[in-house]
């Protein structure tokens, strides 16, 4: 029955709702590092607390459900995800990435993987053409990331995966802008997709983790061997916080949504502002393909001011957002890519991809909008004193 259940139901009802032993309403938290064995000859399900834990086995299970995926596995950040999934890859294989990739991925796109003999190719993956045009016979996987960060380009996810396919090899994409709530890529043929559950997944800047989730028996195989080897797993106590984000998650996507779309529109009529990059807006690049793959536009938008300047006078000037790395939580985050999630990516290649001196990212909380609009109305009037 959970299967046909919406998902905003399915984060809630599930077979890890109630304790089997006791009916308590929340997970246990585990912390075992070791576990005893009854027999030399049969080991129970848990040995050693980085190859399995109750509380890591919970999350893993509901979460592979909620992206309708075979298994799911936890790690300790979405870097730690995303680098290790890159770990499927062996030297002299080619990876296809999209260029206005996360920051941390491009770091370890071009300073790790290099170093291990991996090929890579940064493409605009919202050209399909120059998608194949790239690939090559030692291409072995494609890396979206969708919409993207921080300038919310669209790669058409369909089309991507039909060339994967036809080229045989393997689909990834992070979808922490979106969530599960929002955009399910393996009903779409992606292959592994991604999060950092720090942010809207955990949704109240209180932990750091990260998931991947597998749609075939055998990418969980060879993806569960890596999470044991390398051992970037969370804590208990992190699961558990993850679990409880979980439980608010269908709401606070809704309402962190609707707000960011009533900004972005009003955002974009504003004379200090150069431009706003939002998937919602019926005229942005990319939007007809964003709304055939996802339920919603998501609570993440970009903005443009004149320059450095501007974005420090702003910033400072703004009282209700916290101005600070990451995104996806209750309270909104306002972000300097350049200086922030991009800052490992060398000046001539950011402002190559649109992120200029003069972007901020915000990610809407659960704040008032007559609120929010306020203080930017007040944070923007004192730019005319510049």
């Amino acid at each position: 029955m959970t299967e046909s259940l919406d998902i905003q139901t399915r984060l809630l009802h599930h077979r890890h709702k109630t304790d089997p032993h006791n009916g308590a309403v929340s997970v246990g938290v585990q912390h075992a590092s070791t576990f005893h064995q009854n027999s030399l000859e049969q080991f129970g399900a848990y040995d050693y607390a980085r190859s399995g834990n109750p509380t890591r086995e919970a999350l893993e299970e509901i979460f592979a459900g909620l992206e309708n995926g075979t298994d799911a596995f936890a790690f300790a950040s979405g870097m730690a995800a995303i680098s290790t999934t890159f770990m499927l890859l062996s030297s002299g294989d080619h990876l296809v990435i999209t260029e206005d990739v996360y920051g941390g991925t491009f770091r370890m796109t071009t300073e790790v993987l290099t170093r291990l003999g991996i090929e890579h190719t940064f493409v605009d993956m919202t050209r399909v053409d120059e998608v194949k045009a790239t690939l090559q016979d030692n291409t072995k996987m494609i890396f979206m990331e969708t919409p993207s960060n921080p300038t919310m380009k669209i790669t058409p996810i369909r089309d991507i995966v039909a060339l994967a396919e036809a080229h045989d090899c393997l689909t990834v994409l992070d979808n922490t802008f979106m969530t599960p709530v929002l955009q399910r890529p393996l009903d779409l043929g992606v292959d592994i997709v991604v999060h950092s559950a720090t942010k809207f997944i955990g949704g109240h800047s209180d932990v750091v983790s990260g998931l991947a989730v597998v749609k075939r028996p055998d990418l969980a195989g060879r993806l569960g061997f890596l999470q044991n080897s390398f051992g970037a797993i969370p804590g208990p106590d992190d699961c558990w916080l993850i679990m409880r984000g979980l439980k608010t998650l269908h709401t606070r996507m809704m309402v962190s949504q609707e707000v960011a779309s009533n900004l972005a529109h009003w955002l974009d009529v504003q004379p200090e502002v150069k431009r706003v990059y939002y998937p919602g807006f019926s005229d942005q690049l990319g939007n007809a393909i964003h709304a055939g793959q996802s339920d919603g536009p998501g609570a993440v938008l970009s903005f443009e001011l004149a320059d450095r300047e501007a974005v420090s006078r702003f910033s400072q000037a703004v009282e209700i957002p916290v101005f600070a790395v990451s995104l996806g939580a209750v309270e909104s985050i306002l972000s300097y890519p350049a200086k922030m999630s991009h800052a490992a990516m060398p000046d001539h290649e950011r402002v190559a991809r649109g992120i200029t001196d003069g972007l901020l990212r915000l990610s809407v909380g659960l704040e008032s909008e007559a609120d929010l609009k306020r203080d930017f109305r007040q944070a923007f009037d004192s730019l005319a004193r510049m």
